[in-house]
């Protein structure tokens, strides 16, 4: 679609800047949006509203929400709203850097930043573990079929939804497996990228198999890599045309569904969650007419 952030469907940059904001306390909402509504958007920047800005704005957004926070046995997933992201893109980081801040400063007078993750591009799209991320991604019409809204209207056609996580890694523990402890808790060889045919069910690829559910569950990742002084993971982001299609693989990571944990737990934990929507565009702009602007 024309009209979607064309940031969405981009493939994954070399690195990027996520920027989490809040708005600052007594601000007029509306003259926040009218600032957003400023920025140029490009493949080099992806603006996404969360719903405290949405609602207080008088507006809303028909399955925008704060993320669900899940527990299982053991395990923890976190809800962590903020108001708004921007996803800054780039092949250079001192140019990503730069443009980040730059915008920092334009929003100052009405956002609040709360969180910023660096994150890069590592070797083809492989976590830090190694495997390669967002195998089974939908491509082509599929992929705008999984990201984008359609047939809603004026304003909400080329939006999408989008969902966050910052997940932490024990590198040092997971890298204590053999090589085919590493594999059976992926689900596939890290070598070649190959489905192993007899992954237990605990295998994450399992957990998550798209087709496995009814409908088919599908979402566009675009998570990348980061480490910083706090340790190393991977920024989990997965765009869809509704939040059903990610709750229900969350659902199942967790065990929600059949008492069946995601032998990613062995390692890693979510650290963040939240969730944004991403309205349309309009002559390069943020079409914000869903929300009465």
């Amino acid at each position: 679609m024309e009209n979607a952030q064309p940031g969405i469907l981009a493939g994954v940059p070399a690195h990027a800047r996520f920027v989490h904001y809040d708005l600052l306390p007594g601000v007029d909402p509306k003259k926040a949006l009218a600032e957003l509504r400023e920025c140029d958007i490009d493949d080099e920047l992806v603006i996404a509203l969360g719903s405290s800005l949405v609602w207080a704005s008088g507006g809303a957004i028909e399955g925008l929400g704060p993320h669900p926070a899940m527990v299982g046995p053991g395990i923890s997933v976190p809800s962590t709203p903020h108001a708004l992201l921007l996803w800054h893109r780039g092949e250079d980081r001192g140019d990503v850097v730069l443009s980040a801040r730059e915008l920092e400063e334009d929003l100052g007078d009405y956002f609040e930043v709360q969180l910023i993750v660096d994150a890069f591009k590592h070797q083809e799209g492989r976590d830090l573990t190694g495997y390669v991320d967002g195998t089974e991604n939908p491509s082509g019409d599929d992929a705008r079929g999984a990201a984008l809204i359609a047939d809603a209207g004026p304003g909400l056609d080329g939006s999408s939804f989008v969902a966050t996580q910052k997940w932490k890694h024990d590198l040092a523990e997971f890298f204590d497996f053999d090589d085919d402890a590493r594999d059976q808790i992926i689900g596939r060889r890290a070598k070649d990228d190959v489905e192993l045919e007899d992954a237990p069910a605990s295998a994450h690829v399992k957990r998550t198999d798209q087709e496995a559910f009814a409908p088919p569950a599908f979402v566009l990742r675009r998570s990348m890599p980061w480490a910083d002084e706090d340790g190393e993971g991977l920024f989990f982001v997965a765009f869809g045309k509704s939040f059903d299609a990610y709750e229900k693989q969350l659902r199942r990571m967790v065990g929600m569904d059949d008492g069946v944990i995601d032998a990613l737990f062995r390692f890693t934990r979510p650290m963040t969650g939240s969730y944004f929507w991403c309205p349309p565009v309009d002559g390069g702009h943020l079409d914000l007419r869903a929300l009465g602007l």
